[in-house]
C-alpha cells in the first residue's frame, strides 16, 4: 500500500518529481526547494506508486508549462496578483526570480499544508509580495468572501489551480468557476484537465492507491474547456501535455510508438488524443 493518506500527501509526491527535474544537469526549470518539501514521505509515496518515477514526465512537464503561462501573463497582461488555490507545496513565489517584486502572490490552502510549507521554507526570502491565506475551499461562503476581498485590492488577477480540480465532482468544479468570474478582476484562469479516456486508463493503474488515501480522481469533463463557458469562463489557449512534453523533451518512455499509431487515426480521433490531458488558459467572457 502508497502511504497516500489525504489529499494534501499529493503534494509532498508532485514535489519529489520537481526535485528530479531540479537534479538533472539539463533541467527545463530548477526549484532548489522541492526536495527539502518532498521529504522522506514524498519519496516513499513516489516509489509505492505504480511505475512512479516513470510518470514523472506529466507533472514535470505540467510545472514547466504553468511558468511559461505565469511569466507570459504578468508581463503581456499586467497582471498584479497571482491568486493559486490548493497551492500545496508550490514554492513559486520563492524560485521564479524573474517575476517582479511589486506582484502580490496569494497562496490559499489548508492550516497543515501551509503550515508545513512555511516552516521548511522559514528563512527563505520570496521574490514577490506573498501571503499565505489558510481556507478549506470546501467553505463556500469563506471562499466567495475571499475571492471578493481580492477582487477589490487588485485590478488584473490570474488564478492557478494546479492539480486541483480532477479531485473534485463536477458540481464542485462548476461552482468554484461560477465563483471565480464574480470578481472582476479575475481575467485569467490557468488549469489542468484530462478526459474520460485517461482518467480510465489512470484508474486502471492508481486507481486503489488514490481512493485509499482519499484521492480519486473524479473531474474528467467530456466537453473538456468547453465545461467553463456556461460559467463564465472561455479557453483562449490549450497546452496538449503530449505536444508540450516533446517539444520540452520529456515525453514517457515509448512515446514515439503512440504517435506513429496516432497518424493512422481519423482526424476527430486524433482532436482527442491531443486533448488527452492539457493546461488550458481560460479567460473571463
Amino acid at each position: 500500500m502508497t502511504p497516500l493518506t489525504n489529499l494534501s500527501d499529493t503534494a509532498r509526491w508532485v514535489a519529489i518529481y520537481r526535485a528530479m527535474e531540479t537534479k538533472r544537469p539539463d533541467a527545463i526549470f530548477r526549484d532548489p526547494y522541492a526536495e527539502r518539501l518532498g521529504g522522506a514521505r514524498g519519496e516513499a509515496i513516489v516509489d509505492a506508486i505504480k511505475r512512479g518515477r516513470q510518470a514523472a514526465w506529466a507533472m514535470i512537464v505540467r510545472t514547466a508549462v504553468f511558468d511559461e503561462i505565469i511569466r507570459e501573463r504578468v508581463k503581456s497582461g499586467g497582471v498584479d496578483l497571482v491568486l493559486n488555490l490548493a497551492a500545496g507545496l508550490d514554492a513559486r513565489p520563492w524560485r521564479m526570480h524573474e517575476l517582479p517584486s511589486t506582484l502580490r502572490w496569494v497562496d490559499v490552502d489548508l492550516p497543515g499544508i501551509l503550515d508545513y510549507k512555511l516552516d521548511m521554507l522559514s528563512g527563505e526570502k520570496t521574490v514577490c509580495r506573498y501571503d499565505a491565506i489558510r481556507l478549506d475551499l470546501k467553505e463556500k461562503p469563506k471562499r466567495r468572501a475571499l475571492f471578493s476581498q481580492l477582487g477589490n485590492e487588485a485590478a488584473r488577477v490570474l488564478v492557478i489551480t494546479e492539480g486541483l480540480l480532477v479531485y473534485l465532482t463536477e458540481e464542485d468544479v462548476g461552482e468554484l468557476a461560477r465563483d471565480l468570474h464574480a470578481p472582476a478582476s479575475f481575467r485569467w484562469w490557468i488549469l489542468d484537465i484530462i478526459n474520460p479516456r485517461l482518467k480510465k486508463m489512470i484508474e486502471r493503474s492508481w486507481g486503489k492507491q488514490l481512493a485509499a488515501g482519499n484521492a480519486p480522481f473524479r473531474f474528467a469533463p467530456a466537453q473538456g474547456s468547453a465545461f467553463f463557458e456556461p460559467f463564465g469562463w472561455r479557453e483562449i489557449a490549450f497546452h496538449s501535455a503530449m505536444e508540450e512534453a516533446q517539444r520540452l523533451e520529456r515525453e514517457m518512455a515509448g512515446m514515439w510508438f503512440w504517435r506513429l499509431i496516432g497518424k493512422l487515426y481519423s482526424k476527430k480521433r486524433q482532436a482527442e488524443f491531443r486533448r488527452m490531458s492539457g493546461f488550458p488558459l481560460l479567460e473571463r467572457l
